[in-house]
């Protein structure tokens, strides 16, 4: 099939690149002409405006916006939508708010135009693990563009197939899934990202505690110097925390086991404050989730090793930088 792409960032650009190994035919485009001309050099057809990549492509036409969450997304996606016709599809698989969603795909469905919103998840291992790509919107579409989703989601592999499912018709298990009308895919994300939060924040805070045995105030005979990154290997084999964050904590530690090459200040997607405005909408009690983001506030005033933890964390999945530190 065809793709254009608005976006070649660290999602963007994996996601042309694992569709072109499965043979789908990708028009790029991005600010940054250099990342655009980068994909060509593998294979994708440059365009080097929006109105260029529109012309580049057969009708159905399919352009997926894989930017940061806010004006740049909105103002990409109404430029877009008046160059293309009734019946062609705009995708937003980035961290949009989905209330935005709603609004949008009214607008765009009064010019005959389909939108989805696509919450994708896999980070800078998508390209090589694969996408969960859950998915919202027009379910012609959907359906249209399912050999993408497909080729792009993990597949199957080896997991084996969750008990009491047999006979389900469901795509879940392919590792994409259609969700909805306009706005459920990035509620079903943002709720993903809310969970992650806490997740994380147990981790980190586990560690810390592990860490802590180690201090001279505890008493000698119950004083432990533990090794974080056997710890963290231990576990992935056999436990009942083992998850590809448990994982990717054991990469950092194995790397870095004091964690010095993070300061500790975390940062948030604007993802787990939607969460608890829904949660809170739905007078639903979300403790665990409104703690993990609070942490991150107080993590850019004050540090600790679990907040270390929780940037190791992000640096491994999605590869979140820390922003530069200030001069004390």
């Amino acid at each position: 099939m065809q793709l254009g792409m608005v976006g070649l960032g660290r999602m963007g650009g994996n996601l042309v690149r694992r569709l072109m190994t499965r043979g789908h035919e990708c028009v790029v485009f991005d600010a940054n002409a250099q990342a655009v001309d980068a994909l060509a050099d593998e294979g994708a057809h440059a365009a080097h405006s929006l109105q260029a990549l529109v012309q580049q492509l057969s009708a159905p036409r399919a352009v997926w916006v894989m930017l940061p969450a806010g004006e740049v997304t909105e103002t990409t996606l109404q430029a877009l939508a008046e160059l293309l016709s009734p019946g062609d599809i705009l995708i937003d698989g980035g961290n949009t708010h989905y209330i935005d969603d709603v609004r949008r795909a009214q607008a765009l469905q009064a010019r005959g135009l389909r939108y989805l919103d696509v919450g994708t998840s896999g980070g800078v291992w998508g390209l090589e693990r694969g996408y969960c790509l859950m998915i919202g919107g027009d379910a012609t579409a959907f359906e249209h563009l399912q050999p993408l989703f497909r080729d792009l989601a993990p597949g199957r592999g080896q997991l084996e197939p969750t008990p009491g499912r047999e006979g389900r018709v469901s795509t879940a298990d392919q590792g994409f899934l259609y969700t909805g009308p306009a706005g459920s895919g990035h509620f079903v994300k943002m709720i993903h990202n809310g969970i992650e939060y806490g997740m994380m924040q147990a981790f980190a805070e586990g560690f810390d505690i592990l860490k802590g045995a180690g201090q001279s105030f505890i008493p000698a005979e119950r004083r432990y110097q533990l090794e974080l990154a056997d710890i963290t290997e231990l576990w992935r084999r056999g436990s009942v925390v083992s998850s590809w964050l448990l994982d990717l904590s054991a990469i950092a530690l194995a790397q870095d086991p004091d964690l010095s090459g993070y300061s500790g200040h975390v940062e948030d997607s604007g993802e787990g404050r939607w969460t608890l405005l829904a949660a809170i909408e739905e007078a639903v009690p979300a403790e665990v989730l409104s703690a993990a983001l609070y942490a991150r506030f107080r993590s850019r005033q004050d540090h600790t090793f679990a907040e270390k933890t929780l940037s190791a964390m992000r640096k491994q999945f999605g590869g979140h930088q820390e922003p530069p530190r200030k001069p004390d």
